[in-house]
This record gives structure tokens, C-alpha cells and sequence, in this order.
């Protein structure tokens, strides 16, 4: 399988969800083997009042470590994150995470488009975005600056999506390097993760 060829060397993975994302994202990071040595970071919509289960959840799915984004922690290989609830997630320049109070985007915080868009500028063509399933806008400004910036950007298929507004609202904004159902993105990580190592 020659998908190699053309593929850019990336160093990080930024994914958005909303609306059925718990359930993608299983499909999506559970095959993923042990030892993935690329960091996963990931903003899932949640209702504000609810502690997040996760960082639990997934550490029992998945073949990499699971943690909750906190404040000033350097972004480590080989490491899935969660954006905590009611807070917005950034990487910051030396690659670390920040957490933030600032408004609301597209209702929500943390916001899709404030991850996406801070890891664009610190990432550039080293990032690739995944917007998944979802219920509103968020995410699409954010995968169109990663565009911007040189990245690879990866929406899923919105007949295959259980919610279909938000992989649609990006697909109106720009053309992605790739649309595919959640089994091809997960092959696409994998390959992407070949060429990293």
C-alpha cells in the first residue's frame, strides 16, 4: 500500500466532536495499538455541569495513555488528552497546554475552533485535524486556519456521521485533504503515525 507517499510527517493530532462523538471516537481510537507514538488531543463537547468521565472511559478502550488536559503541562508523544469541561484548551509555543476562561465560541468551552487554531499556529504543517460528528458550527474555522497554516485536514464523511452539522459546516468553508468514513481516518492515523516514527 503506497497511501505513504505524499503523506506529511506530522507531530500531533488535534480531533473535534460534538453531538455522537463519545461513540466515534471509541471506533476511532480504540484499534489503535499499542505504543501509538503520536500526542492526541481532543475537544468533545459535554454538557458544563458534568465532570468529565473521559479520561476513565477511554483508559479503559484504548492502548495509550488518557488523561485530562491540564494547565501547563507539556504536550508528551504517545499520549491521548481530553479538554476539560468548562474550560477553553490551547498549546502555547513551547508546546504546552493552556487553559482558559475566555467567552464562549459557538456556545461552547472548550470551543473546537480555540484548539485547532492554537495548535495551527504552533504545529503548522506538522498538524492534522479531525473534525468529527456534531450538532453545531465549531471546528470549521479552526480546520480551515490548520489548512492555512500547511496541515493536513481530515473531516469525516457526514452520510456516515450521526450527526452531520458540523463535518457539513467545514466541508462549506474549505475542501479537506480527506473525506472518509471513521474506519479510513483510523487507517489514515495509523499511516500518519508510520512515517512520524
Amino acid at each position: 500500500m503506497n497511501s505513504a507517499a505524499g503523506l506529511p510527517a506530522i507531530e500531533a493530532i488535534v480531533i473535534g466532536a460534538s453531538a455522537g462523538g463519545v461513540e466515534a471516537l471509541l471506533n476511532l481510537l480504540g484499534p489503535l495499538r499499542e505504543g501509538f507514538a503520536l500526542p492526541i488531543i481532543v475537544v468533545l463537547h459535554l454538557p458544563d455541569e458534568r465532570r468529565s468521565q473521559l479520561a476513565e472511559v477511554f483508559s479503559r478502550r484504548v492502548a495509550m495513555p488518557v488523561y485530562e488536559a491540564s494547565d501547563k503541562t507539556p504536550v508528551e508523544a504517545g499520549t491521548l488528552y481530553f479538554a476539560a469541561p468548562g474550560y477553553h484548551l490551547s498549546v502555547e509555543h513551547d508546546r504546552s497546554f493552556s487553559l482558559s476562561l475566555e467567552p464562549r465560541v459557538h456556545h461552547s468551552r472548550p470551543a473546537i475552533d480555540y484548539l485547532f487554531e492554537s495548535a495551527a499556529d504552533v504545529y503548522g504543517d506538522a498538524l492534522a485535524a479531525v473534525l468529527l460528528t456534531g450538532a453545531n458550527h465549531d471546528g470549521a474555522r479552526g480546520l480551515a486556519q490548520v489548512k492555512q497554516h500547511g496541515g493536513l485536514t481530515i473531516v469525516q464523511d457526514p452520510q456516515e456521521a450521526q450527526v452531520a452539522t458540523m463535518p457539513r459546516a467545514a466541508l462549506n468553508l474549505h475542501q479537506p485533504d480527506h473525506i472518509l468514513p471513521l474506519g479510513g481516518i483510523g487507517r489514515l492515523l495509523v499511516e500518519l503515525e508510520r512515517i512520524a516514527c
